[in-house]
């Protein structure tokens, strides 16, 4: 009569690497690895049994990397490789349009010459008046300064001439032509007469030379219109 054994039959040992790390054969490279772990983890300090596990990890590493060389490609790779391309891409960054900047148009300054017209009213008797006085000290007060006599005529040319175009920018400048104008007459003048002073009047070459400027600024600021 046999007696039949209560001690327990051990569970036959898993054959293929897939099997002993126990996964499938398409599995992803990152499900071998923490299958890997698992099972290192569940045999503890067994050296045989951990040796087995890594033995079989190697062997998957070895045939997906030989399928890789022939140019067969695992149904992981391929489903990753799907994943990508179902994949939508990343959103772009809207970049805000920069406001444009409309500069503000220069209109170009109109050099236009003043035409010649006889003032009238106060723009006529102030002129006149003014350059009598000055006239009078002139040939009349020996040691009258005569560039005072000269600044004090320009000084009227500019006020008549922003009288009458209303731009006193233009009659600055203005006024300053007309007195070097009249001071370049005044010394061809003086350069031309003889060393004598004409008509016997006790004038300087410096009053001499102011008549033409004091006549121009005159002229100047009667007929610039």
């Amino acid at each position: 009569m046999s007696q039949r054994s209560d001690q327990p039959t051990p569970a036959a040992e898993p054959s293929g690497p897939y099997e002993r790390l126990g996964v499938a054969a398409d599995a992803s490279f990152d499900e071998v690895q923490a299958a890997k772990l698992a099972r290192l983890d569940e045999v503890g300090d067994d050296s045989m049994a951990r040796s087995r596990i890594e033995a079989a990890y190697d062997s998957v590493l070895m045939e997906r990397l030989k399928a890789r060389q022939q140019g067969r490609v695992s149904t992981a790779a391929k489903t990753a490789s799907q994943r990508e391309q179902v994949a939508p891409p990343p959103p772009r960054l809207a970049v805000p349009s920069l406001p444009q900047l409309q500069l503000p148009r220069m209109a170009a300054p109109r050099l236009a010459l003043p035409g010649l017209a006889l003032a009238s009213g106060r723009e006529l008797w102030f002129p006149l008046a003014s350059a009598g006085v000055l006239l009078l000290l002139l040939l009349l007060v020996p040691n009258f300064p005569a560039d005072l006599v000269l600044a004090l005529a320009t000084a009227m040319a500019v006020i008549n001439l922003q009288w009458r175009h209303r731009r006193f920018l233009a009659a600055v400048g203005w006024g300053f032509g007309l007195l070097c104008l009249g001071l370049l007459l005044g010394a061809i003048l003086t350069a031309a007469l003889p060393a004598s002073l004409p008509l016997g009047l006790p004038l300087s070459p410096l009053q001499l030379q102011s008549l033409p400027a004091l006549l121009v600024l005159l002229l100047g600021a009667l007929w610039l219109g």
